[in-house]
């Protein structure tokens, strides 16, 4: 076994192979960037070195985690004797796992030639069909040209998927269903292939409607044997992007099961494969029950992935290998250490069994509310889940700045049962559990699409989580938001900000009552006290409040710990209601006529004053205090076309001077946040009057960005804005 690895990235990832490093006694070495410096894995390595330029601070993953040179010196100056890349960054690349051989340090991955080979989607393909390997029909050509592609279209039949050859993770990847389209969608591919990959060689597959994601994990040492893991289900996506995988997949029989794990495992064998790796198949769509006993299911190779998946949990918790003691679960990233130091697997493919059903959740900083823009802050308040069947992969503390630069994952939570109804129901609890206050995340999205009938039955597909949002807008918003509830979260802000006001007591002792934020008076009933509340994106509110007193002067001064202070509340001109209200640290316990709800609460210090946080069943709001005067100065600007930064970011791309005129719909410029691109277009005809951005600027959500003078009368009313452009993969 090693003594010192070398971490070469970040977030859980990082924490979760220095967990692993040092429950084996092995020394860990971390690497950071400015931005991360304080991070949790920093502070859980045994040594950490920063990453960067000498001479100035760049924090962007091109200047730190994607600098190999940097890295290898890291590993050169603490002894490290080997390089762990978890996954993105270098993790498959081809050229550092040779870099680090050169260096002489052990590269805890695949041979870079097996790195490279399954890296060329097209040459994959064709080592895999080699083997034995069912694939997609498709194109067969090494290097294919446009006139290539669109016969080989003809030749299989549409809808087509056109597919970057050295691309992964989704991106780039276009679904062309008419023909004519073809000739375009063929261009703009090569385009962001280009650009993304450096290289725009294309290869075309026959896409399969509603389509089954479900994946294998292998396991090779160097001695010669390779086994798989079973299968994960990774199905639920969005925008190709994993939100929720599980282990077994409900679709499959034994048949298929061995007949998928066996083309795995030469898939595998056609590479030259070490380490643990993922093959991944695309599957027709069918019913939860699966085929029938004796049917194998079509099944066809898509990718392999050369490195630790995501979501290598669920196998972990799902899947035992006999021992002398009985089952034993796996430590996958122990085996990666374990085969990368020249060990033997000591078990043979008769002994891996499935145990019991686990699911996993990511949890992103994003707004499912927004388009799933991406978000950020500071984490003010951090309550991971605990319990049985339950564990929480997460890569942040309180006090963490989200930030744009890196990936918008945070944390992954997992759950396991002896069954699927069982890890789907902890799942849910667990997710109801994880509060995370500061930065608007996708937690309660996650936990209301887990309750989704087509989820717990098990009829999944790639296009489902998308069809779902499409059917059903509630998805997208927490019931707390919804007409009706909506007023529990401004009472709760109100009344937090209620409890917070202080009383003045002088040194003796004596409280004035004239200084209670009760409302008392002197012969007369309570007076209210207002509070003017902004969620975001909804209009502004008033709420009145008033404690109830019996009109004594002991009862004015205050109330005893052990009391519950009862409330007279009032939402606008609506009707008054009664509510009781507590707080317990981070914690305010609610009750308005007779519904009690328990809220998670923080507070920070914004420009227009203190912003509390309100969190319920995995689902945030930061509740802002309501200023008319700015407000009407903000819509003014708004009315006369500033556009402002819906997500924080960089500005990657300005299109535009100021002066140049625009139409419609044009776009101005480019913000880059957690490698998604948002293009900002003009709300209406006009000229650009004020630009108050460059290239390289780093903005906070709803930064003035750009101005654009109608040409109409200004007068008139504002135009509506032009249509958001989606979001899209960030190309490099």
């Amino acid at each position: 076994m090693f003594d010192t690895v070398l971490v070469a990235n970040r977030g859980e990832i990082a924490l979760r192979v220095i967990r692993t490093l040092r429950r084996l006694g092995v020394r860990s070495v971390a690497v950071h960037s400015d931005a991360d410096a304080d991070a949790p894995h920093v502070r859980a390595a045994d040594l950490a070195v920063r990453l960067g330029p000498a001479d100035r601070s760049d924090s962007s993953a091109a200047e730190t985690y994607l600098r190999a040179d940097l890295i290898l010196e890291a590993a050169r100056r603490t002894g490290a004797q080997a390089v762990h890349p978890g996954y993105g960054f270098l993790a498959e690349n081809s050229a550092f796992a040779e870099a680090c051989t050169r260096a002489g340090l052990v590269f805890i991955g695949p041979p870079p030639a097996a790195v490279e080979l399954m890296g060329d989607k097209i040459n994959a393909k064709e080592a895999v069909r080699a083997a034995g390997v069912p694939v997609v029909p498709g194109s067969e050509e090494g290097s294919p040209s446009d006139e290539q592609l669109i016969e080989a279209a003809g030749r299989i039949g549409y809808p087509v998927l056109l597919k970057p050859s050295a691309g992964g993770g989704g991106k780039g990847m276009r679904l062309v269903r008419d023909p004519a389209e073809l000739p375009a969608e063929l261009a703009a591919a090569r385009r962001v292939a280009r650009t993304a990959f450096g290289d725009d060689t294309l290869l075309l597959e026959r896409w399969v409607d509603q389509p089954r994601h479900i994946e294998v994990q292998v396991l090779a040492d160097t001695h010669g044997r390779t086994v798989h893991l079973g299968e994960r289900e990774c199905s639920l996506q969005r925008r190709h992007q994993k939100l929720i995988e599980e282990a077994p997949s409900v679709l499959l029989n034994p048949r298929t099961r061995a007949a998928m794990g066996a083309a795995a495992v030469r898939a595998a064998e056609a590479c030259g494969y070490t380490g643990a790796g993922t093959v991944e198949f695309i599957v027709p769509g069918g019913g939860p029950a699966g085929p029938d006993a004796d049917e194998v299911l079509d099944f066809f190779f898509m990718e392999m992935n050369t490195r630790l998946q995501v979501e290598h949990p669920v196998t972990e918790l799902a899947v035992a290998v006999a021992g002398p003691d009985g089952p034993q679960r796996l430590d996958l990233v122990e085996w990666q250490l374990r085969v990368a130091a020249g060990e033997a697997l000591p078990f043979v493919q008769s002994d891996v069994s499935f145990l019991g059903h686990a699911i996993e959740a990511r949890i992103c900083a994003e707004d499912p509310e927004r388009d799933f823009l991406p978000t950020g802050g500071e984490v003010l308040l951090l309550d991971e889940p605990s319990g049985e069947g339950v564990r929480v992969d997460s890569g942040i503390a309180p006090g963490d700045r989200v930030g744009s630069l890196y990936d918008p994952m945070l944390a992954k939570v997992i759950a396991y049962g002896p069954d699927r109804p069982t890890a789907i129901r902890r799942l849910r609890a667990a997710l109801a559990e994880t509060r995370i206050l500061g930065v608007t995340t996708n937690t309660g999205y996650l936990r209301r699409l887990l309750a989704r009938p087509e989820v717990t039955a098990g009829r999944l597909d790639t296009g489902l989580v998308e069809r779902s949002a499409q059917q059903d807008a509630s998805l997208l918003s927490s019931p707390y938001t919804r007409a009706g509830s909506i007023d529990l979260l401004h009472f709760a802000a109100a009344l937090l900000r209620q409890l917070e006001l202080g009383r003045a007591t002088a040194s003796d002792g004596w409280t004035d009552p004239f200084s209670l934020p009760s409302g008392w008076r002197l012969g007369g009933e309570a007076a209210w006290t207002t509070h003017r509340l902004r969620l975001p994106g909804r209009e502004p509110v008033t709420v009145s409040c008033r404690m109830i007193t019996n009109g004594e002067f002991e009862s004015a001064i205050g109330f005893s710990a052990t009391t519950t202070p009862e409330w007279e509340v009032r939402l606008g001109d609506a009707p008054v209601r009664r509510a009781r209200a507590s707080r317990d640290g981070n914690l305010l316990r609610l009750a308005v006529d007779g519904l009690q709800a328990t809220f998670t609460v923080a507070s920070e210090r914004t420009p227009e004053g203190t912003t509390h946080w309100l969190g319920i069943d995995g689902d945030a709001w930061p509740v802002h205090p309501f200023d008319a005067i700015a407000e009407r100065a903000a819509a003014g600007a708004v009315h006369h076309g500033t556009l402002t930064a819906p997500m924080p970011g960089t500005v990657t791309v300005v299109k535009v001077e100021p002066g140049e005129r625009v139409r419609r719909g044009q776009a101005l410029l480019v913000l880059e946040a957690m490698k998604m691109e948002h293009v900002i277009s003009a709300p209406h005809d006009g000229t650009v009057d004020d630009l108050r951005v460059a290239p390289g600027a780093t903005v906070a959500m709803d930064a003035p960005l750009v101005t654009v003078a109608a040409d109409e009368d200004p007068s008139d009313p504002a135009p509506s804005p032009a249509p958001a452009e989606p979001l899209r993969e960030a190309v490099r």
